[in-house]
């Protein structure tokens, strides 16, 4: 159990080098039997198990670092049932076999990466980094530390799943990248602030957003106003997320400059789209022949990012989806890339995840 931190805020120790200030031993693994003083037969097959114990000193607010009520160390512990785990003024102590160890010490240290560069500790940070953990396959290393954007917030925007990761990268090595996945992924979220940060560095001269209207099962019946004010509450997470990231004046001037559009899937035919940030969100709702419309706009020196679920589709029932379709279509071109996105990249509530995997489950 983690003895609660004393009053005030206060910071850990310096740390040599890096982040961790760490002294570990090494011993033989205690007996506990009536044997246990009888000396060990050095041609006994019975394994010797050593014990490693490390203490930590970390210059960080314990109360961003363990959590709000220690939840990030519960959740340490209940990740690592083998190693004893205590938190005790200014130093985290750890004890238990070398490769379990070494595993937390890689998790303790990517937590105090987080911490310190601002972004705090989410359940489903702490989640993702427990998961990575887990991996067969090597994380890519410090793949956290890229920052795509920072918000009018402050915020950092980054990859925090390995999978938002290759997104990334598909983005930057690609003109036209498709990325499928479940709601909370950060599929469009990214896609825009990829799209945000290509203009402020002025490879792109206009970003086009779109989507298709379409009522996601709901009948809306008849909107008043004109154009604008029936198709804005489809858009409405597109002006959200440019929201975050744009001051508020400026943005003003994008959209009335025509610098930023924000429209329906509809209004993009007949156009020709060059320097330009596009993309497409929703995807799995549109036909085969709007998703031929769409790619088909990308002129000269332009990119697109075409987003959506393919398990929420909105369709009727014998209208194929054009995301769907497209998969056994441009799968082998060269400068297209697909990425899949899973219930491991669910970056919000961690219900969020189990909702979506008690449907797949079902098979719904």
């Amino acid at each position: 159990m983690a003895t609660p931190p004393g009053e005030g805020v206060y910071l850990f120790q310096p740390l040599t080098p890096g982040f961790m200030n760490i002294e570990t031993d090494s011993s033989e693994q205690e007996s506990h039997s009536e044997d246990a003083e009888r000396p060990v037969d050095s041609h006994s097959s019975q394994p010797r198990v050593s014990l490693v114990r490390s203490h930590l000193s970390i210059d960080v607010d314990p109360t961003l670092f363990l959590g709000v009520q220690d939840r990030n160390l519960r959740a340490l512990e209940e990740a690592f049932e083998s190693v004893n785990l205590v938190a005790r003024d200014r130093e985290l102590q750890i004890e238990g076999t070398g490769p379990e160890v070494n595993r937390l010490l890689d998790v303790v240290g990517r937590m105090l990466k987080t911490v310190k560069k601002g972004d705090g500790l989410t359940e489903s940070d702490m989640r993702i980094l427990l998961e990575e953990s887990q991996r067969e396959q090597a994380v890519p290393e410090n793949y956290q530390d890229r920052t795509v954007l920072i918000t009018n917030a402050k915020r950092r925007i980054y990859p925090r799943t390995v999978g938002q990761h290759q997104y990334i990268q598909a983005v930057e090595n690609n003109d036209i990248v498709l990325s499928i996945g479940p709601a909370g992924t950060g599929k469009t979220y990214l896609a825009v602030a990829m799209a945000v940060k290509a203009m402020q560095q002025r490879e792109v001269q206009r970003i086009v957003l779109a989507r298709p209207a379409v009522e996601a099962g709901e009948n809306l019946g008849f909107l008043p106003g004109d154009i604008k004010e029936k198709v804005d509450p489809y858009l409405r997470p597109l002006y959200d997320a440019l929201y975050e990231m744009i001051p508020p004046d400026r943005l003003r001037r994008y959209l009335d400059s025509h610098t930023i559009e924000i429209l329906p899937l509809a209004f993009m035919r007949g156009r020709n789209l060059n320097s330009a940030f596009v993309i497409l969100d929703e995807a799995q709702n549109t036909t085969a022949a709007q998703m031929k419309m769409f790619l088909t706009r990308l002129g000269v020196n332009s990119k697109a990012i075409v987003t959506g679920d393919i398990t929420q589709v909105d369709l009727p029932s014998a209208v194929p989806s054009g995301l769907i379709q497209i998969q056994s279509i441009l799968m082998a071109i060269d400068g297209i890339s697909f990425v899949y996105l899973t219930e491991k990249d669910v970056v919000r509530h961690r219900l969020v995840r189990e909702i979506l995997r008690a449907y797949q489950d079902r098979g719904l």
